[in-house]
């Protein structure tokens, strides 16, 4: 089974689960780093990890247009029902559920969510993907450090991308902690170098991971896939 996961900048990505596109936190209009744009985007699903417009992002344009179902936490779903989106599918923090492509589970993050115009997000998640054939694929969302971050290690994670930029999540000394917890075969750096007040040095971050924890870092430009 193939499981390829894009970067498009910021936190933005898209899997590709066998073919099945998992759009996760699509912020491309307003998104310098964006190499594709909200109007040819192709997404099956949508996943959305708190409230924040950098993470809703292009959301309720790209279902509407692609008939993409949205999976969030049930506030968000209710907004983005408010918006039009004729099936957005409300989860919880620590809930999970069984797709065409695989698994979604929700993990907890600590950070705030409220959304574009305002109103209460709900809580903020990370999100793990499961392919059919048991690869994980972690996406921390926008979260500061946190000791759990080791249970959910023990579930085995492929492939993990936190934040990094400091500022408004983790910075990297933190994010080289939580990939100490995480213990993950691969991990990427997101939520870096889009605006000023996060701008950090990835690649020094990479080598002091490599040298401290042995752990295979990829950074990708926005564009590039690594495949589980």
């Amino acid at each position: 089974m193939t499981f390829k996961v894009t970067w498009f900048g910021h936190a933005a990505f898209s899997a590709d689960m066998d073919g099945v596109k998992v759009l996760i936190d699509p912020f491309l209009v307003g998104n310098p780093l964006a190499p594709v744009s909200a109007n040819e985007v192709e997404a099956d699903y949508i996943i959305i990890t708190h409230g924040h417009g950098d993470h809703v992002g292009d959301s309720v344009a790209i279902s509407k247009r692609t008939g993409a179902p949205t999976i969030s936490n049930v506030e968000i779903s209710r907004w983005l029902s408010g918006q039009g989106v004729q099936d957005a599918k409300g989860m919880n923090t620590g809930g999970g559920g069984e797709f065409d492509f695989g698994r979604v589970e929700f993990t907890i993050a600590f950070h705030s969510s409220g959304l574009p115009d305002g109103s209460y997000g709900g809580m903020p998640n990370g999100v793990i993907l499961t392919s059919k054939d048991g690869k994980k694929f972690y996406h921390l969302g926008d979260t500061a450090l946190f000791g759990d971050m080791r249970l959910i290690g023990d579930k085995g994670i492929d492939f993990a991308a936190l934040p990094i930029g400091d500022w408004y999540t983790m910075g990297p000394q933190d994010a080289l902690r939580a990939v100490e917890l995480i213990r993950p075969k691969a991990v990427m750096p997101m939520h870096y170098g889009t605006f000023p007040a996060i701008q950090v040095d990835a690649a020094a971050w990479a080598e002091e991971v490599r040298q401290k924890t042995g752990v295979h870092v990829v950074i990708l430009k926005p564009g590039e896939a690594y495949e589980l």
